[in-house]
This record gives C-alpha cells, structure tokens and sequence, in this order.
C-alpha cells in the first residue's frame, strides 16, 4: 500500500491521473494526496471526494513558502509510513513563439511555476519520502519511494528541430536537469527520480488537435509506475517507457 501526491489535479493529466490512481488494481495506493490551487474552481475533483483515499490540498506552485504547511497537512495523515510517491505535474505553458515575441515576464513566470516549483515541494517533501524509502527497505519503486517530474518532448534539446516555445522549452529543459540532480543526491536514499513525457494529450494545454486521449496517457504513466525500479533512475521517458534524448 502506497501514498501518492499528484500536484495540478483539478484538469486535464493531473485530474486523470487521480481518477486512475483511485480505480487502479495494479497497485494498492492508500492514499491520494490531489492539490489544486482553488477547490472551488475544482469541480470535477471535488467530485471524486466520495472516494475514502482521496485527500484534497490547495496549493499554489508560485507561493513556495506554502510548501511546508502543505508537507504538514500530508505527514499528519501518512504519520510514520511516509510519502511512497511525488508526481510534480502542475506546470504552464504559452503560444508558440519565435525569438522576437519572447517577454521577460513569460519566461520568469514559467520557470515559477514548471521548475523552481518542482524542485522546492519536492526539498518540502523530503523528509516524507525519505521517511517512506526507510520504511521499505527491502521494496522498490513505488511500494519505497519515487519522485516523477512530468515534462515534455519540448523539453529535449537532442529533439527540438522546429525552435520556437522559448519559455516552455527551457523550463522543461532545466527541469530535466534537476531530475537528474535529485536521482544522483538521493540515490544513496533509495529514492528514485525519473522525467516523464505523457505524449501531447488532448487537454486545455494540449489542444484539441492533440493525438492522445487523456486516459491512454495516465494508463501509460500508471503502468510505467507500476514496473519502475533502479534502471530507470535518472531517466527521460515517454509515457509509455521509451527512452528519450535529453
């Protein structure tokens, strides 16, 4: 029995992955921590509090001093079992944009939020997780302790041959690159840390021309969840578990 934070739950992948997390059968998850930055503007998640394992937090990835309280709130209900995992997924994204529409003001703010978000929940969050790998020491992945920062394809430099998504991009890039930092800081703690892209999936960022319905991406990440061990420590993936380029 795990428990599992998923950050930006109130649509698209985040609000998909709560849903498939509380119905999964793959493995048993005893707890669903799902935050959003307003629950009132968060019907559909509301919704699923029928569910005894679901637990709603509000949290803003742009107020960091937050994070503490937020880390309180869930180690009061875990206690002594710890967090098992941490799916950093709330994130921004902008237009498509060449080098000449770039603003200062869109690149700060999503770096806010889609990486130096990422990194101080997850510094927040530690303690709980290291607190779980300790627990289940002779267990991997996720019945021990996983940290999974959901990224993008645009992120990859080895990849980007059409230019363009300045801000996007380089958030995801560097967000890449604190993933890689956290797998090699935390390895000696058992806590793995992996890169996800969840493919380009139909939602309010995605568009409606994107290939991907919401579930097969969340099924995916699931199932890539569920066969996560040390291998894959430090890793960039795809949804479905290909290796990407950085």
């Amino acid at each position: 029995m795990c428990s599992i934070l998923v950050t930006g739950a109130n649509r698209g992948i985040g609000l998909g992955l709560v849903k498939k997390l509380l119905s999964n059968e793959t493995f048993k998850v005893e707890n669903v921590f799902a935050t959003c930055r307003d629950t009132g503007k968060a019907k559909e998640l509301m919704e699923l509090k029928k569910h005894p394992q679901l637990h709603i937090l509000e949290a803003d990835l742009v107020d960091h001093g937050s994070f503490f309280n937020l880390a309180s709130q869930v180690s009061n209900i875990v206690k002594d079992k710890g967090l098992n995992v941490l799916i950093n997924n709330a994130g921004i994204s902008s237009k498509f944009t060449r080098i000449g529409l770039v603003k200062s003001e869109d690149l700060l703010n999503q770096f806010k939020i889609n990486t130096i978000g990422p990194i101080m929940l997850t510094q927040a969050l530690l303690p709980l997780l290291k607190t779980a790998s300790e627990k289940n020491e002779t267990s991997t992945g996720v019945n021990k302790a996983v940290i999974v920062n959901i990224s993008s394809i645009l992120g990859s430099i080895a990849q980007n041959d059409q230019g363009g998504f300045y801000a996007y991009r380089t958030s995801k890039t560097a967000l890449n690159a604190a993933t890689k930092s956290l797998s090699i800081d935390l390895k000696t703690n058992g806590i793995l840390a992996v890169s996800i892209h969840p493919g380009w999936v139909k939602t309010a960022m995605g568009g409606a021309n994107a290939p991907l319905q919401v579930e097969q991406s969340t099924a995916g990440i699931c199932n890539f969840l569920n066969n996560i061990n040390e291998s894959h420590n430090g890793g960039f993936y795809d949804f479905e578990g290909k290796v990407l380029l950085w």
